[in-house]
C-alpha cells in the first residue's frame, strides 16, 4: 500500500523553514547552471545566426581568424573568376575584399576601453549580407563614414548617430545603425573598405575575401577548388562554420561556472540530506504507526525520497524564478579568436529549464537516498520507542 503524496506535502509545508532554506542552497546551485547554460546558448546563437550557408570565406593559408590574416588584391582578383560565384544585378560576382581590425572605445563602465571590431568593405559586401538598418544610412563609398551594429550603439556613447568615432588617422562620422538580429554582425562597425584600408596602412594587404556562390553544393566545390588551387596558397571555409568555431569564447566560463556548480552541488546534496536525516530523527514515531497500519518498508523508502525530490523540485523551480529575468538581457564577452567584444543575449530556453529541473531532482535524489533508507530500515518498536 501506498502513501499519499499529500503526506509529503503536509511535512514539506510544516517544516517550512527547514524546507525554503534547504530548497534556497538548492536553488542557488542550479541558478548557477542556468545562468552559465543561458550564456553558452546565448553565445552560440550569436554565431550561429550569423554567417549565410552560401557564403565562402577566404583567408591566408594557415588562417582562422580575419584579424590575423592577409590577403593581396592580386589573389583576390584571381579569386573572383573562379566558377560558381554568384553574380549581381550589374552581372559582376559576387565578391568582397575586406580588411578587419580592432579598435578601443571607451564604455560607460569602462573608460579605458574596450576592443571592437572594425571592417572595412565595399557596399558589395553589405549588399552580400541582407542587412537591415535601424537608424541613418549606409556609408558612402570614398567617405570617412561608418555604420556601427545597433549593440554598439546600445552600449557605446560616442557611438551614436551623428557622433563622431576617432581611430585610423582622423575623425569618422556615424551616419546609420544596422540591425544583424541576433548575429555578431552587431557587435561591428562598418565602414567603406578602401578607406578604412588606407587609415590603417593596408592598401595593398587586406584580410579576407568574402564570395557568394550560387548553392551549397556549388559552396562546397568552390571551397574544394580554392583550397586545391597552390597558385593561391589560401584557407577557405564556409562562412558558417568560421563563426561557429567562434563559440570557443564560452569556453573558460563555461567550465569556471560547471567547476562552481559542482562544488555547490555537492554542498546542496549533503544539506538536502541533513535535511532529511533531521526529518527521519523527529518522525520516528510517525515510521513506527505506518509500519503498524500496514506500509511496508519499500513504501515507506519511497515516501521519504519522494519527500527528497520534492524538496529539490522547489529548489529548481525557484532556480527558474531567479534566472528567468535574465533571459534576453544583453551581455558582452571577450573573442579569443577576433580579439573584440562581442554582444549577445542570454537565452534561457525549454531544454536548459528542463537541464535545470533535472539536475535538482538529481541533488534531492543524492540527498534523499540514504535518509530513506534509513527510514525504512527502522523496526516497528524501535521506531514507536523513540521520542
Amino acid at each position: 500500500m501506498a502513501i499519499p503524496i499529500s503526506y509529503n506535502i503536509r511535512n514539506l509545508i510544516v517544516r517550512k523553514t527547514t524546507t525554503l532554506m534547504t530548497a534556497a542552497g538548492i536553488a542557488m546551485t542550479v541558478a548557477v547552471l542556468l545562468a552559465v547554460l543561458g550564456l553558452v546558448a546565448g553565445l552560440r546563437a550569436a554565431f550561429g545566426a550569423t554567417g549565410d550557408p552560401l557564403h565562402v570565406l577566404v583567408l591566408r593559408k594557415g588562417g582562422n581568424a580575419e584579424l590575423t590574416s592577409l590577403l593581396t588584391q592580386e589573389q583576390f582578383q584571381t579569386v573572383k573568376t573562379f566558377p560558381g560565384i554568384a553574380t549581381g544585378s550589374d552581372g559582376q560576382p559576387l565578391a568582397s575584399l575586406e580588411v578587419v581590425s580592432v579598435i578601443s572605445m571607451p564604455t560607460a563602465d569602462n573608460p579605458d576601453g574596450v576592443n571592437v571590431t572594425v571592417r572595412g568593405l565595399p557596399l558589395r559586401g553589405v549588399e552580400m549580407r541582407h542587412l537591415k538598418l535601424a537608424a541613418g544610412r549606409w556609408f558612402q563609398a570614398g567617405q570617412r563614414e561608418v555604420v556601427v551594429g545597433k549593440d554598439i550603439a546600445e552600449r557605446y556613447p560616442s557611438a551614436q548617430m551623428g557622433k563622431q568615432l576617432r581611430f585610423g588617422k582622423g575623425l569618422w562620422t556615424v551616419v546609420g545603425v544596422m540591425d544583424g538580429g541576433k548575429s555578431a554582425v552587431n557587435s561591428e562597425i562598418f565602414g567603406d573598405g578602401n578607406q578604412v584600408a588606407s587609415d590603417f596602412n593596408r592598401s595593398d594587404t587586406y584580410s579576407s575575401a568574402l564570395l557568394q556562390a550560387t548553392d551549397e553544393v556549388t559552396a562546397a566545390a568552390l571551397i574544394k577548388s580554392l583550397t586545391d588551387d597552390r597558385r593561391l596558397n589560401v584557407t577557405v571555409m564556409s562562412e558558417k562554420d568560421y563563426y561557429n568555431a567562434q563559440t570557443i569564447s564560452a569556453l573558460p566560463i563555461q567550465f569556471l561556472g560547471f567547476f562552481i556548480c559542482i562544488i555547490m552541488a555537492v554542498g546542496s546534496a549533503f544539506a538536502a540530506m541533513n535535511t532529511m536525516y533531521a526529518a527521519v530523527a523527529r518522525r520516528a514515531t510517525e515510521v513506527g504507526t505506518l509500519r503498524v497500519l500496514g506500509f511496508t518498508r519499500g513504501s515507506i523508502l519511497f515516501s521519504f525520497f519522494l519527500e527528497s525530490l520534492l524538496l529539490s523540485l522547489v529548489g529548481g523551480l525557484i532556480a527558474i524564478v531567479i534566472t528567468l529575468p535574465l533571459n534576453n538581457v544583453t551581455a558582452a564577452l571577450g573573442n579569443f579568436v577576433t580579439f573584440s567584444e562581442t554582444s549577445f543575449k542570454f537565452h534561457i530556453g525549454p531544454e536548459i529549464i528542463a537541464i535545470g529541473i533535472l539536475f535538482s531532482l538529481i541533488l534531492g535524489a543524492l540527498g534523499g537516498l540514504l535518509p530513506a533508507r534509513q527510514a525504512a530500515k527502522k523496526e516497528i518498536l524501535t521506531a514507536l520507542r523513540e521520542v
